[in-house]
């Protein structure tokens, strides 16, 4: 049958498996094998509380091992009938089809429900690919079609529910109650648990303090107005699947998008869709909001009961002037927390294949911006570029040759090794390399008119430049850089 005949038949959307969840507390579970099969199985079966059997006359190592760390029993004989008694499910993992058939005939005999490994007409049940956040489970199955598609949405899912979301059940069970008791049925006892799963119950049991989050869902109970929370959240250097697991459940879950100039569309698309956003500006030569601007729009969304996120580029606590904002936020008592991003130097360096430290030739980092090297006086971190340290420069092109000129004056090298990065970690990225006495030749490059990012020091000479091309020619002897790269 053609897929397009699949895709119409009425029948395409009916499953041959239904799925449910069977209570296994205190009941036996049988695996009947010896290798990595049975392993398999032990070790999903482990994960309930079932009373686990393991029926294998001649264990692997691996199988063996297992067993022993956590205390499941091996019976060591030749698999029999018997072996099954008292079971209420049933694997046959040995991986030799006559003796899988064979314990799927005898836990047939017994009507106990059987899987066979791998052999779907032996099965009675399909074991899922399992997301366990106890007691909240979420199971894949395909009916035995496309184990590996199971597991690859498995670890989709996996991503973004976050770690503490058993624990939040475990609190709301605990609640359910009460909330019967004095939460009207409907709308409102909907709403009810959808601010306590997504609100300030949710927020602190995620940061680990249960007593808050006892706290937080009695004053929900009591009806208490929701008080809102702003989270910094760094939305990385630009590519949108570098933004962590946690940067994306908030943006899921925000009210409001508060973002910089400098942040993709892309990332901001990963909000909700019905997300308010504001954009923060943040951007020579734009219009933006100043940042006391800022300060005071996060305070009063926060008091207004809203989920902020505050999408900053790069790491939050990088030149993302969250220091201002916290302090205003602290002040005004609107809860807050940080999540961190990957800053634009790592992934500079990672476009790079630069080692930001190399051992025996630097073994630390200065972050700094070319604003500090304006003026006369040179910051304190500039002896440590001198003595090896590795450099990272968030600058403009505008600011190259104040930046080499200064550096210069402190005592580096001119062939100290460069490596300047725009769009770092977007598709259309590019990458040049030299020292320092070429790097005022960004200056006359009109062409790079996105975000640049410099990195200087010895440790950039170990870097990969096949994809990158030459700041600027220099004229007579081959620089130390060339030679090494020769």
């Amino acid at each position: 049958m053609s897929l397009r005949a699949l895709n119409s038949s009425p029948e395409v959307q009916r499953l041959n498996t239904f799925p449910i969840f069977m209570r296994v507390e205190g009941e036996v579970v049988v695996v009947v094998g010896e290798g990595d099969e049975a392993l398999a199985k032990a070790r999903l079966i482990a994960q309930s509380s079932a009373d686990l059997r393991v029926v294998a006359e001649n264990p692997e190592p691996a199988l063996e091992a297992w067993a022993d760390e956590n205390g499941v029993e091996i019976i060591r004989e030749s698999y029999r009938a018997s072996h099954l008694f008292g079971a209420a499910l049933v694997f046959a993992a040995s991986g030799e089809a006559e003796r899988d058939a064979r314990v799927a005939a005898d836990a047939r005999a017994a009507n106990i429900p059987v899987n066979a490994v791998d052999r779907p007409e032996l099965c009675d049940f399909f074991t899922p690919a399992l997301i366990n956040r106890a007691p909240v489970a979420i199971a894949i199955g395909t009916e035995g079609a496309g184990p590996v598609l199971a597991q690859i949405i498995r670890s989709r899912i996996d991503r973004i529910l976050p770690p503490a979301l058993g624990r939040l059940a475990q609190l709301a069970a605990s609640w359910r109650d009460a909330v019967e008791r004095i939460v009207p049925r409907g709308a409102a006892r909907r709403d009810f648990w959808k601010s306590f799963f997504e609100g300030e119950p949710a927020r602190a049991v995620a940061a680990g303090n249960d007593a808050e989050a006892e706290r937080a869902a009695e004053r929900l109970l009591s009806g208490a107005p929701a008080k809102g929370h702003v989270a910094l959240v760094g939305a990385g250097p630009g590519s949108e699947d570098l933004i962590t697991l946690r940067a994306h459940r908030l943006l899921m879950e925000a009210d409001v998008i508060v973002h910089d100039a400098l942040v993709p569309e892309a990332v901001v698309a990963l909000g909700r869709r019905d997300a308010e956003r504001i954009f923060a500006g943040k951007r020579k030569g734009c219009h933006s909001k100043s940042q006391n601007e800022i300060n005071e729009l996060l305070v009063e969304l926060g008091r207004k009961g809203k989920r902020v996120v505050r999408l900053k580029s790069g790491d939050p606590l990088v030149f993302g002037r969250a220091g201002e904002e916290m302090a205003a936020l602290r002040e005004a008592g609107v809860s807050y927390e940080v999540v961190p991003g990957v800053t634009a130097a790592f992934a500079a360096a990672a476009d790079f294949d630069l080692p930001l430290t190399l051992r025996g030739v630097a073994s630390s980092m200065v972050f700094t911006t070319g604003h500090d090297l304006k003026g006369g006086a040179l910051p304190d971190w500039a002896r440590l570029a001198i003595d090896g340290a590795t450099v990272a420069v968030y600058m403009g092109r505008s600011n190259a040759a104040e930046v080499a000129q200064h550096l210069a004056e402190a005592g580096l090298s001119p062939d100290t090794a460069v490596a300047v990065v725009e769009n770092a970690s977007l598709p259309h990225r590019r990458l040049f390399h030299g020292t320092l006495a070429d790097l005022p030749g960004l200056e006359s490059r009109e062409d790079l008119t996105g975000p640049v990012m410099t990195i200087i020091g010895d440790a950039v000479a170990g870097a990969n430049f096949r994809n990158s091309e030459p700041i600027a020619r220099r004229q007579g002897a081959e620089s130390k850089l060339e030679r090494t790269m020769r």
